[in-house]
């Protein structure tokens, strides 16, 4: 991290309120079509994690997205078009490298990229990171595998600076992206996701029991009033993902469709605790109660 930069950052951090979701949310006029409310393309998903793009696609769809594309290995074909029929599907097959040219298409007609979840860290799976930071040119979400394989490659921060991308990563891969301990993260959230933001130019979702939304110029909303242990539990954070692209692609400025996801995402997992308790919550649980906190 270039510290001289951050030297003279001035971090104006908010509390996230619920009252506030509302106004975050991207106006959709009456006589909309489904173009008019936004195409999502969602790269997720692996062999044996085809759960992982359903639970993305889904979150997408409920965020009120007029379009959703999956783009995922044909293995999950059958499982995908049976879990979410509404969705279209772009498959590639399994272990081989994707059709750059197939990938670029989807990619040019999404108005915003969900990539990551389930993905992998296969040679595949990197082809597709290379090909998202080099050729997309709409807003991007990047989850899950596709920050494990930053992680891993340092290098391709140099394709997201500046550009209009959010990154949704929980604390441990917070912590693998930028080299800071888990504990530091934790004692010092606000001034350490602001500093990576500013310096990275892009929104960050530091998720936790206290999730930070991070914005490029270093301002940042902390969500400490919602959402339980519950949620921690696998796909909650793909339900997230999605929910922000949906919202992104609707038209929601980045920093916005940030803060929507977050709050609609906890305030969906506090409604499934009350009536599931937070032992029993599943990821399927909080999609079931997003219809209620997104109905007007």
């Amino acid at each position: 991290m270039n510290s001289d930069r951050s030297e003279s950052l001035q971090i104006k951090s908010e509390i996230l309120n619920a009252s506030e979701l509302s106004g975050f949310l991207p106006v959709r006029e009456a006589d909309g079509n489904k173009g008019d409310f936004g195409k999502v393309l969602v790269i997720a998903g692996s062999r044996n994690m085809a759960g992982a793009a359903y639970f993305c696609a889904k979150a997408a769809y409920l965020s009120g997205a007029g379009l959703v594309r999956i783009f995922s290995p044909e293995s999950n074909r059958v499982i995908l078009q049976t879990l979410i029929p509404e969705a279209m599907l772009t498959t590639f097959l399994d272990d081989k490298e994707p059709d750059i040219s197939v990938l670029e298409d989807a990619i040019k007609k999404a108005d915003v990229i969900a990539a990551g979840p389930g993905l992998g860290k296969s040679g595949c799976a990197r082809t597709i990171v290379h090909t998202v930071l080099e050729k997309a040119g709409c807003p991007c979400v990047l989850d899950a595998d596709f920050l494990n394989i930053l992680s891993e490659d340092p290098g391709l921060f140099s394709l997201i600076r500046d550009k209009k991308m959010i990154l949704t990563p929980h604390i441990g891969e917070m912590s693998r992206i930028s080299g800071i301990p888990v504990r530091e993260l934790k004692e010092e959230r606000t001034k350490q996701a602001s500093r990576f933001a500013y310096e990275h130019g892009i929104t960050l979702v530091m998720k936790d029991s206290q999730t930070v939304i991070a914005g490029p110029d270093g301002s940042v909303s902390v969500n400490r009033l919602y959402g339980n242990n519950g949620m921690a539990t696998g796909g909650s954070g793909d339900v997230l993902c999605g929910l922000i692209a949906g919202f992104i692609g609707q038209g929601a400025s980045l920093e916005d469709g940030a803060k929507a996801g977050v709050l609609a995402h906890a305030l969906a997992g506090d409604l499934a605790a009350e009536k599931k308790g937070v032992r029993s919550m599943t990821a399927s649980d909080i999609l079931d109660h997003i219809p209620e906190i997104l109905k007007d």
